[in-house]
């Protein structure tokens, strides 16, 4: 559905409840016969809980840290 800028203006409520009963997916609202605006249903995003996502999925090898000491030297530096 597309509408003016007037008609969005004057029927702003009724616009709104078109797409909140799922009466309209999409209002698109134009200027002078362009379309400016698309009305949507807004979604709540989920919530990503990115800490831990990856908890007890990847294994560290032992010997890790076994260049550490090369590498702070590399850099300068001593652990």
């Amino acid at each position: 559905m597309q509408v003016n800028t007037l008609e969005a203006k004057t029927n702003l409520s009724n616009l709104v409840r078109l797409i909140e009963t799922g009466q309209e997916s999409v209002i698109v609202i134009a200027r002078y016969g362009k379309p400016v605006v698309k009305m949507t249903a807004y979604q709540e995003k989920p919530v990503s809980k990115r800490i831990g996502v990856a908890k007890g999925k990847l294994k560290t090898p032992k010997d890790l840290d076994k260049h550490n000491d090369e590498i702070a030297e590399l850099f300068g530096g001593t652990l």
